[in-house]
């Protein structure tokens, strides 16, 4: 089979490589879809982990069912399955309460070495993933395309849901990206009132399809002084900032109104961790600040019955497709920010 491994900084490598063997429990999917994710970017442009010499990266997969394991009984061949890359152990203190995300041994598909993702013409799915992992059927009204993007979507679903963003409430996203897009279509889903903080005009131009209540630019305006403006000086009740950027964190304490929460989506370089926040604010406003990684693998489910009900217009996300060949057109479109969500199409 043909695929696509990451050997160093923004370097591929699309070569024939072994079709990975079926496993007895597993099945072998034959991909159709694979999402170009942030974290994809980031290791794009930062190289591989110390003593690792390639990868197979692509966790936003869909794919078609082409052989299933003689121990696989619920699976058929033909069938679509979308698939996440979190695989849990189901052993440690978080798994056995409900907490998969938070598992102590985690391992992802496409990220963790040794576990290939969804850049390549085929992908095994093992049984510890078909029972520790996120694999779902996707809806027979719903296209590959769509269903990979249940992957992404499923991690916003999860923040809004430890929000409980609902009618009245006023939510700000805090960058412009694919997953600010996604932040922004479920906040109105769920009936809030959305405004996006961008950074420049084309982003402003992309982000208007999505018809948040605001666009905020934060290059010409102040996002926190704006934001006081639109909700006559109170503040927002939620702010989520879905960027790698301390700055934002900072400020999203001084625009929520007290009793408001602050969602840190967004992961900060490794090497420069630290922010700074006002405790007194948050002290005083009894603010409530949030870590939000990943999800349970019921947010995987969900997304996909969401989109099948269009009850969130993803398809707007879409705005480049490529080839596995094409893929170092692909990095370099999603790193430029000419688009938002870029495909792969194995």
């Amino acid at each position: 089979m043909k695929a696509a491994i990451q050997t160093g900084v923004r370097q591929f490598e699309v070569r024939e490589v072994p079709d990975p063997p079926l496993p007895e429990d597993g099945v072998l999917l034959r991909v159709t879809a694979c999402g170009v994710c942030g974290s994809d970017l980031r290791r794009w442009r930062e190289g591989l982990p110390p003593g690792v010499e390639g990868i197979i990266p692509g966790h936003e997969i869909a794919g078609e069912v082409i052989a299933v394991g003689p121990k696989v009984a619920s699976i058929a061949v033909g069938d679509r399955l979308a698939v996440g890359p979190d695989i849990h152990c189901g052993r440690c203190w978080y798994c056995q309460r409900g907490l998969f995300n938070l598992c102590d041994q985690t391992r992802f598909l496409g990220i963790t070495p040794g576990h290939p993702g969804g850049f390549a013409e085929k992908l095994a799915i093992s049984g510890e993933v078909l029972a520790n992992g996120v694999v779902h059927p996707i809806p027979d009204n719903l296209s590959d395309e769509i269903a990979a993007l249940a992957e992404p979507c499923s991690s916003v679903l999860a923040s809004h849901i430890k929000t409980n963003t609902s009618l009245n409430d006023v939510v700000v996203v805090i960058g412009a990206g694919p997953i600010g897009a996604l932040l922004t279509l479920t906040a109105k889903a769920r009936g809030a009132r959305a405004f996006i903080v961008v950074r420049n005009d084309r982003r402003r131009a992309l982000i208007a399809r999505f018809e948040p209540d605001a666009i905020i630019d934060s290059s010409r305006e102040d996002m926190v002084a704006r934001v006081r403006e639109l909700t006559h000086g109170l503040g927002a009740d939620i702010a989520i900032c879905a960027n790698p950027d301390a700055s934002t964190q900072e400020a999203a304490v001084r625009m929520v109104r007290k009793g408001g929460k602050v969602v840190l989506f967004g992961g900060l370089p490794k090497a420069n961790p630290m922010t700074t926040l006002d405790s007194n604010r948050i002290h005083y406003g009894e603010i409530e600040v949030i870590g939000a990684f990943s999800y349970h693998p019921t947010a995987h489910a969900m997304a996909l019955d969401l989109f099948a009900r269009k009850v969130i217009p993803v398809e707007k996300l879409i705005t480049h497709r490529f080839a596995l060949d094409e893929i170092d057109a692909a990095f370099a479109a999603a790193n430029s920010g000419e688009g938002l969500k870029v495909l792969i199409k194995p």
